[in-house]
């Protein structure tokens, strides 16, 4: 039977019996007929005064209808394959969802992955996360960038992907699914399983690539290639033929047929490593800015128009039980750069998202619930690689090209960290304070753990990013009047949006044009801006792998 599209009002759509309700009006059946709804899309509506729940619904009418159907009536779950004795290895450095779902594309044919990360195992990561958090050092090589299940596992795990790459996105959310995440994101449009949750699943995965016969080394940093005619101290990517492996800190060589490489946006260090072997790196489009918090009751009363006032706030907060707590999405152009919101994250906490002790970074998360009483959102500018390179010699390299626009990441970091306090403290200003030039003599109360002290934002960030971010904030407020506030607080410096650099592949084969056997993939490489898209990255990246050894067969 196709599929119907239901517009109901949030009442409506919080009762499974008003749902079938609806169902078996459009479909003109009696209610006893019909024997399920199965949810394939939910999104909420909240354009308009009178908020509207869109679902799109598949109806069952009687078995036989769905006789091709899973029999857990959602999906076919994966057959992976026993590789302990397979004769293909495939190395892939980094164990976030590019990493992972390579190693799991990788099992379904029958390959046997060596998954090298540089952090910790999810649950020795929650520890130093704590430490992280209560301003008490950072572990460079384990905290919200590094670690099993990559930067997403800590720092929201939201599902949600403007990506329109190739691949199948609903397969990305089953093997979530078959790996304990909740139905739900088989159907929101903006789903979220939050980071309290995330841990778990990630270990599942790491359970089902061990039981089957793959390998995961942590604390297992990739400091070096291999290539297959030259000895690996000495070895320049221009002088080698194909790539054979990797090696580790602790001079290990790890071999294989190939090297997926998912190694994160954080990871400068890696992408120095490769310009000094000689691998081409380009330079890429990223964005900058500041971390937005605002009170999540006033969002609540911009997004869902709601009354805010004592004689409706029973009303209201009936309307945002059943729909949640709200969050927004917003665009605009200043100086014809765009500003943006970024991983906005309601009823969440700003978390310390650094990877260098010489810088000050931010980013937010929710957990599954997103019932803090804060909403806080990445607003981010638009950076070109032009912006940055326009005075550097004629005569360079697109490697140089990308590692100054790294440099600049670094240096907005570190001016950052010396505006912010000891260890993470971040520096924060009020946000009406900041849009007109002005210090902020105290600070609101922020959910961010490791604290924040006075500073003036709006002097030291770089003037391409201020000015254009000043901006931003207005037109934010012509939209949704009120957004504007000093109850709202901005924290500095939100720059691991995306990586300022891409490591360049072949469009349909995957791998590096100029090094045979090394396949990027993930945002690290700069193919992806997410949990989803980063996972599909991985899963194209084997199957591209595995259609090259059969045709070696």
């Amino acid at each position: 039977m196709d599929n119907l599209r239901l517009i109901l009002t949030p009442q409506q759509a919080a009762s499974d019996t008003e749902i079938r309700k609806a169902v078996a009006q459009q479909l003109r059946l009696p209610f006893a007929d019909l024997k399920d709804v199965r949810i394939l899309r939910r999104s909420v509506d909240a354009r308009q005064r009178n908020i509207r729940v869109l679902l799109t619904v598949q109806p069952v009418i009687t078995p036989s209808r769905n006789a091709d159907a899973p029999a857990d009536g959602l999906f076919l779950p994966p057959v992976y394959q026993d590789v302990h004795h397979a004769d293909r290895q495939i190395v892939i450095v980094g164990a976030g969802p590019a990493g992972l779902f390579a190693a799991l594309t990788l099992l379904e044919h029958g390959i046997r992955p060596v998954l090298l990360e540089r952090g910790k195992e999810v649950s020795e990561r929650k520890r130093d996360i704590a430490l992280l958090n209560r301003n008490e050092g950072l572990n460079p090589e384990s905290n919200y960038c590094f670690g099993e299940g990559g930067a997403g596992t800590f720092s929201d795990g939201k599902l949600f992907s403007r990506s329109k790459k190739r691949g199948d996105m609903q397969r990305v959310m089953e093997i979530f699914c078959h790996h304990g995440a909740p139905a739900a994101i088989l159907y929101e449009t903006h789903a979220h399983i939050g980071s309290d949750r995330l841990p778990a699943i990630i270990r599942h995965m790491r359970e089902t690539i061990i039981a089957h016969g793959g390998e995961i080394r942590f604390s297992t940093k990739a400091t070096g290639l291999l290539f297959s005619d030259t000895p690996a101290a000495s070895a320049t990517a221009s002088a080698a033929k194909r790539l054979a492996g990797v090696l580790t800190a602790d001079g290990t060589a790890v071999t294989g047929e190939a090297v997926i490489l998912a190694i994160g946006h954080s990871a400068h260090d890696t992408y120095r490593m490769l310009a000094s072997s000689g691998v081409r790196l380009e330079p890429k489009g990223f964005a900058m800015g500041v971390r937005v918090e605002h009170p999540q009751a006033l969002i609540n009363r911009l997004m869902y128009h709601l009354g805010g006032k004592p004689q409706t706030a029973k009303a209201d907060d009936a309307l945002v039980s059943l729909l949640g707590n709200a969050s927004y999405s917003l665009v605009t152009q200043a100086d014809d750069r765009g500003v943006y919101s970024f991983c906005m994250c309601p009823g969440g906490h700003i978390v310390p998202a650094g990877s260098d002790a010489d810088g000050c970074v931010v980013n937010g998360m929710s957990a599954s619930h997103r019932n803090s009483p804060y909403a806080n959102s990445g607003i981010v500018v638009e950076i070109r690689p032009e912006d940055l390179c326009a005075n550097l010699p004629d005569h360079r390299s697109t490697t140089e090209e990308a590692l100054h626009c790294l440099a600049f990441q670094e240096q907005v970091e570190q001016m950052a960290k010396q505006h912010g306090g000891p260890h993470c403290k971040a520096p924060a200003q009020r946000l009406c304070d900041f849009v007109e030039g002005r210090a902020s003599t105290d600070l609101p109360p922020c959910s961010y753990l490791p604290g924040i002290v006075p500073s003036r934002l709006d002097l030291w960030l770089p003037p391409m990013i201020g000015r254009r971010l000043r901006q931003g904030f207005r037109d934010f407020d012509r939209k949704y009047r009120g957004f504007l506030t000093n109850e709202a607080v901005i924290l500095g410096v939100e720059s691991r949006s995306s990586s300022s650099v891409r490591i360049p592949r072949d469009k349909e084969q995957l791998c590096h044009p100029d090094l045979p056997g090394l396949y990027p993939c993930g945002e690290g490489a700069g193919y992806a801006g997410g949990i989803t898209s980063s996972a599909l990255d991985g899963i194209n990246a084997a199957l591209a792998i595995t259609e090259k050894l059969s045709q070696l067969q």
